[in-house]
């Protein structure tokens, strides 16, 4: 069984970094002296879970977290930096550090580097979130200790449920449009207004009309989902801003 290291201190480690052309050595001490910081610590970077899932939803509700005390979210895996540092690019996970822990040390201080040989990565990361404030663990979501590749408590939505129990989860809000479109930018900038982020899906070959209609059975833009709920065009849109407003 993996332990639970909660009221413990965190490794004191040095992280190797990259900074432009340069290295640069971050300490534990560093990320966390003074500090009250998230830490998820993933398998790998650019696999599937962890790039699809993991990171995203911590990137997308790191502001939440930040509202209540946190200071930094921070991604940790057993890559070196300049796999990190193209990851978080890729990811376009702005919100977030990421710290490589290529040699591992980290991870084997916190009793969570694990034998994936099977798959041909070697040691890694068990996945894992965890609560430090000023180097003390306060809380750790620990996967369970199960073949595979478990993905159930250490995700970003635990983590702000346990940050903040009466938090409503953010919107999910996407919003289908078209390069030119004037309803499109309406629709978006009363979105923008009311503080609301989405993710915009613009027509082009990636986005058909056709996978338009298939969701919407539609073919103007914009289209305005919320929550897996179609809300519809730019009209439709701020009547539904209006009457979270009332």
């Amino acid at each position: 069984m993996f332990e639970d290291r909660t009221g413990s201190r965190i490794p004191n480690v040095t992280f190797r970094t990259r900074s432009g052309h340069e290295w640069v050595d971050v300490t534990t001490d560093d990320i966390f002296a003074g500090k009250t910081v998230v830490v998820f610590s993933l398998p790998g970077a650019f696999t599937p879970t962890c790039s699809s899932s993991h990171v995203p939803r911590y990137n997308q509700l790191t502001p939440q977290m930040k509202a209540h005390g946190v200071d930094d979210v921070v991604c940790v895996s057993v890559n070196d930096t300049f796999v990190m540092n193209a990851w978080k690019e890729a990811e376009h996970a702005d919100n977030l550090t990421f710290l490589p822990d290529g040699n591992g040390e980290f991870t084997e201080g916190m009793g969570l580097l694990v034998d994936k040989d099977d798959l041909g990565f070697g040691k890694r990361s068990w996945r894992y979130s965890m609560l430090v404030r000023d180097g003390v663990i306060e809380k750790m979501f620990i996967e369970p200790e199960v073949e595979g590749d478990p993905y159930e408590v250490s995700d970003a939505g635990t983590m702000l449920a346990y940050l903040a129990p009466e938090e409503p989860k953010p919107l999910d809000v996407a919003v289908f449009s078209r390069e030119g479109c004037p309803f499109c930018a309406r629709a978006k900038e009363a979105l923008s207004n009311a503080g609301i982020p989405f993710e915009e899906l613009v027509l082009n070959n990636d986005y058909t009309e056709q996978g338009l209609r298939a969701v919407s059975n539609a073919a103007s833009v914009p289209q305005v989902f919320v929550d897996g709920k179609l809300i519809g065009g730019s009209d439709e849109t701020i009547a539904w801003l209006k009457s979270r407003a009332a």
